[in-house]
């Protein structure tokens, strides 16, 4: 049963694991062309947390699904050679998944203050206070991150003689174990996301009967739509993850082989699905916002296509003879 399950699960790794890397590179990469591009989207507050979200999208899948990818195409494992590997990469896995969760739950609230019919929480609605929370909210979790370049040593396993990158202090384990995974990386922003992704929800359909200007009425639609969806996406991404995490650091219930070797399997499911949180956000807005596949539209051919274009040509120009 568990050279079955392994197989099927290196198989699985393989097959989806792939897909969602090139796929996530490919849409955050389009994520930023787009949102840089564009003059509306670089004067928008909540773009800014969404922009900075797709850097660390490429950074939690670089530092999180790539090294999995490694070990079951070449079984490659940087923690069996380097100590340094052992702490940095757990280290910034930490720092690009928290803050990435923290930037969506920034651009919820965010959306919930634009469209908020009292003009001191649409105050708060500013590019400038955008990238200072956006910058500290990195620097936050940078340094909360810190006892993983202390704390996580290599150890070897005496049933399976293989070579781990763990925690060797219980406290932290304990920490990293009931708060970070359960609450930093779970239920935390999902309920936070869910709650102001809401209450901007409401407020939108409440705009019409508001002095609103047309062109602002649907650039806020846009933008609640596609937070909107993204939340509701992100439910079925991240709590499955969580709640095999809240199973499984449960003490003595699943202590006979057969039962925790099902339920690693499991594990190993959801956290791909997990890993879909951040390789899925530019395919979430191409179908929640007909808006943003236009502008995609015209970013990619009237903008850089054709600018493309105009480099060129002085090239192909025919020059009278001297």
């Amino acid at each position: 049963m568990s050279i079955s399950l392994s197989s099927l699960e290196n198989l699985l790794t393989n097959c989806i694991g792939i897909p969602i890397f090139i796929g996530g590179l490919f849409g955050n990469c389009l994520n930023l062309i787009v949102f840089l591009s564009l003059r509306t989207f670089r004067q928008s507050s909540c773009i800014i947390y969404l922009t900075v979200m797709s850097i660390l999208n490429i950074g939690q899948l670089l530092s999180g699904l790539l090294p999995r990818l490694f070990i079951t195409l070449f079984d490659l494992d940087g923690n069996n050679t380097s100590l340094f590997y052992c702490k940095f990469r757990p280290y910034i896995f930490q720092i690009c998944t928290v803050s990435s969760l923290s930037c969506l739950c920034l651009a919820t609230f965010d959306q919930y203050c634009a469209t908020c019919s009292r003009p001191r929480q649409q105050t708060w609605c500013n590019t400038r206070l955008a990238k200072q929370l956006a910058s500290l909210i990195v620097i936050v979790w940078a340094i909360h991150g810190i006892p993983y370049l202390i704390l996580f040593y290599q150890t070897v396993s005496p049933t399976t003689n293989q070579v781990s990158c763990v925690s060797t202090d219980f406290i932290f384990a304990q920490y990293r174990s009931y708060v970070i995974v359960l609450v930093l990386l779970g239920i935390g922003p999902v309920l936070i996301a869910t709650i102001f992704g809401l209450l901007a929800y409401g407020n939108v359909k409440r705009m019409a009967f508001r002095a609103v200007p047309l062109v602002r009425q649907a650039f806020d639609k846009q933008l609640t739509s596609m937070v909107l969806v993204q939340v509701i996406v992100n439910i079925f991404t991240i709590l499955p993850h969580t709640i095999i995490n809240m199973v499984i650091t449960i003490p003595n219930l699943v202590n006979e082989p057969d039962l925790r070797k099902t339920f690693l399997f499991i594990f190993s499911v959801t956290l791909l699905n997990y890993y879909l949180y951040f390789a899925s956000p530019f395919y979430i807005y191409i179908c929640a916002s007909e808006r943003f596949r236009k502008q995609l539209s015209h970013v990619l051919w009237k903008i850089h296509f054709d600018r493309c274009l105009q480099i060129n040509a002085p090239n192909n120009l025919v020059r009278p003879a001297t």
